[in-house]
């Protein structure tokens, strides 16, 4: 991984680590190409290069306006566009002179989410929301004139080449399938017209940067979508853009809309290098692997057994920037490793946010953290080692404060204890590992299987309290709730208490669907993120592993649940649509994949030995209600939690200065992203915050403005979507 790649003319890169691409909300636009300060871009990737990242790549930048993936989005096609870039380029060459980045050139076509959206034919997405505009014939010739264009405005910029996207579903990848090309001209009919298209954009960027300029082709290995390519189509592809002046081919994996997930975590490490490894032989540039790449180890290992020449890492550079410094001093343990939730970077892109990450709230913000060493050193108590405790100790530790951090458990991590046994979310076991070297490294000191009162705080020397006690399950008023089938899902997750094979689940939010996918696969259960078998999961999902079939797609085959499970909610919302908006889906499927029965509208009427009483609304306002026992075995509440504040008040009764975070301030269903964003932005204003000063994110007004169209839609349609 950290041995140099030579690129011939295009020169050497120092290590074999891609930065990938990624929609950070960085990258921005004008209406009418003008100047947009990028600088908050610049530090992100100094920081990235800094981390000793070999090349980095940019988010998607439109060659044109139709290019674009949202009004106002990142454009490159005028010279004022052109100077916002230099920021970018000069402040990544300044913090690390051996480190290259690339822009990519990304053309939505009809993933524009827009009304100039154009593709080759007026063939609408089902993820989009306007027909597209069939391009011309000139306007096919205009589109890869300004591909030419905008590479050679990036190259004037000072990128030291360009990715041009030709994967995910995105404009070339809608050119070379008839799925999405209806066409009967030049561009269109059999295979060696399609592929005229990227062939024909390659070659008119190389013509115009020359010899040295980096060209990295994002090309589609493994289409996953019916009617995609089929793997001699793809080949002969790889070697046309091999021979047009590729310098790099890059894999992609999926559209966007295919139904086979490949990138969240429930998706095994490496999953998709045997896609890179079948073309190894078939063409003389490098080729570049990706998804689900996020420790070195995993990266030593495709490089070593032949799967690639580089690796692509996209989502691990937000959770750590220093990732690759950190392998290279030997130091992989003390990696923040990303656990593929897609929480705050993807779901945050698709709600107008700017993205960040789950474990590390830092990443695309860098401009709003600033942890300096602290000019007032204070002895801080932290009470509870979840999350929110953990980040607000580290960082407060690291500022210089004297940080003590108290649980009553004999471990740390608090409800990511339960979160880790989760099958698809081995991924934490990684985040405690790293919470706990920092707790060493940062000089915290740890005070486990210690419940903490007030009085054991006095005379202690502590200037502040950090409360991070986290939550309480809810216990919903349902008569015979208290029957002995009944348990929740702590007992379940953490005590380990052994469920029937009838199950009923009260709660259909993240917490519900968790415990469902931990009693379908099976109590105790637990793999390592190493030990989940990519082929068992290629199976489940109907992916060819011979990659013989088109698109890669065949029939799935699922494996026979363990349990009977009915997951049940009080909305009358799609069950579920509370989840994340790029994972839920992917938590649906599983469950439904798994015969799990989900029921909406529901009202509980009571527990007894007979089972769980409900009842539904009938679908008119004079029907009588319809009623319904369910018998089972179990009945677990996963009914919401509220804050555990016991101790706060007899804290200030003692005088003493008591913050709240994470669960303690607002407890959501295991929002760790929140607990972490706040403990963090906490510590580093810890000297000069009050009680009851409460530090979150800036979702900025863009998304404000969405987010309070969504709510209204929503109350006023009694949804959750």
């Amino acid at each position: 991984m950290l041995s140099p790649l030579d690129l011939g003319p295009a020169g050497t890169l120092k290590n074999r680590v891609l930065m990938g691409s990624m929609h950070s909300g960085l990258e921005k636009g004008s209406l009418f190409g003008g100047q947009v300060d990028l600088t908050g871009m610049g530090k992100f990737f100094a920081e990235r290069a800094r981390g000793g990242v070999g090349l980095m790549v940019t988010g998607g930048v439109a060659p044109n306006r139709q290019g674009w993936v949202s009004p106002m989005a990142a454009k490159l096609s005028t010279a004022g566009e052109m100077e916002s870039h230099k920021v970018v380029t000069q402040m990544t060459h300044e913090a690390a002179p051996d480190s290259k980045i690339c822009m990519q050139i990304l053309h939505s076509g009809r993933y524009g989410y827009h009304p100039l959206a154009v593709a080759p034919s007026a063939v609408k997405s089902p993820i989009g929301w306007f027909t597209p505009h069939a391009l011309t014939t000139p306007e096919v010739q205009k589109t890869i004139d300004d591909y030419a264009h905008c590479a050679s405005l990036a190259q004037e910029a000072g990128y030291d080449g360009v990715e041009i996207m030709g994967s995910e579903g995105y404009l070339i990848n809608q050119f070379l399938v008839e799925r999405t090309n209806k066409r009967t001209d030049e561009w269109g009919g059999p295979y060696e017209n399609r592929m005229r298209f990227p062939v024909e954009i390659v070659k008119a960027v190389r013509k115009t940067v020359g010899p040295n300029f980096i060209i990295i082709y994002r090309l589609s290995m493994l289409d996953l979508v019916e009617g995609g390519s089929n793997w001699e189509e793809i080949v002969t592809l790889a070697k046309e853009i091999e021979a047009a002046g590729a310098t790099i081919i890059n894999t992609g994996i999926g559209w966007h809309e295919a139904r086979v997930p490949t990138i969240v975590t429930s998706v095994p490490r490496a999953a998709f290098s045997w896609v890179t490894q079948k073309m190894m032989s078939e063409v003389n540039i490098p080729l570049c692997t990706t998804n689900r790449i996020n420790m070195p180890h995993v990266a030593e290992d495709i490089l070593a057994n032949g799967h690639a020449d580089m690796v692509s890492m996209a989502r691990p550079f937000l959770a750590d920037p220093h990732f690759v410094n950190k392998a290279a001093e030997n130091k992989a343990d003390e990696i923040n490793t990303c656990i593929g939730c897609n929480q705050a970077c993807l779901d945050h892109t698709f709600k107008g946010i700017k993205a960040s990450c789950l474990v590390n709230p830092i990443a695309c913000h860098e401009d709003e953290f600033d942890i300096k060493p602290t000019e007032k050193r204070e002895k801080i108590a932290v009470i509870g080692s979840g999350p929110a405790g953990m980040a607000f100790s580290t960082v407060a530790a690291e500022r210089g404060h004297e940080v003590v951090l108290f649980d009553q458990a004999a471990e740390i991590g608090g409800q990511f204890n339960m979160a880790k046994v989760i099958p698809g979310k081995e991924e934490f076991y990684e985040t405690l590992r790293y919470f706990g070297k920092m707790i060493k490294t940062k000089g915290v000191e740890l005070r486990l299987n210690t419940r903490v009162e007030a009085a054991d705080l006095q005379g202690q020397g502590f200037d502040k309290v950090i409360m991070a006690t986290g939550i309480s399950p809810r216990t919903p008023p349902i008569p015979g709730v208290d029957h002995p089938k009944v348990l929740s899902y702590i007992d379940v997750l953490k005590h380990k208490v052994e469920v029937g094979e009838k199950v009923a689940i009260i709660g259909a939010g993240g917490i519900g669907f968790d415990v469902a996918e931990y009693l379908v696969h099976g109590q105790n259960n637990q793999l390592t993120a190493d030990e989940v078998s990519v082929e068992e999961y290629m199976k489940e999902w109907g992916v060819d592993m011979k990659n013989e079939a088109r698109s890669g797609m065949i029939d799935a085959v699922i494996e026979k649940p363990k349990r009977q499970i009915t997951l049940i909610q009080r909305k009358s919302g799609k069950v579920g649509a509370g989840l994340g908006k790029t994972s839920g889906w992917v938590h649906r499927a599983n469950l439904t994949k798994m015969d799990v029965e989900m029921v909406k509208s529901a009202t509980y009427e009571k527990i007894d030995d007979a089972g769980l009483h409900i009842s539904f609304k009938g679908k008119k306002k004079e029907d009588k209600p319809i009623k319904r026992v369910l018998d089972v075995d179990n009945i677990i509440l996963c009914a919401g939690q509220t804050p555990l504040r016991e101790l706060q008040e007899p804290l200030e009764a003692a005088g003493m200065s008591v913050f709240r975070i994470g669960g303690a301030e607002e407890a959501g269903e295991l929002d760790a992203k929140k607990a972490i964003d706040m403990a963090t932005r906490l510590a580093i204003k810890i000297e000069s915050a009050k009680p009851g000063d409460v530090y979150t994110m800036d979702i900025g007004t863009g998304a404000k403005v969405i987010e309070y169209i969504r709510n209204f839609r929503n109350k006023k349609e009694g949804i959750n979507n």
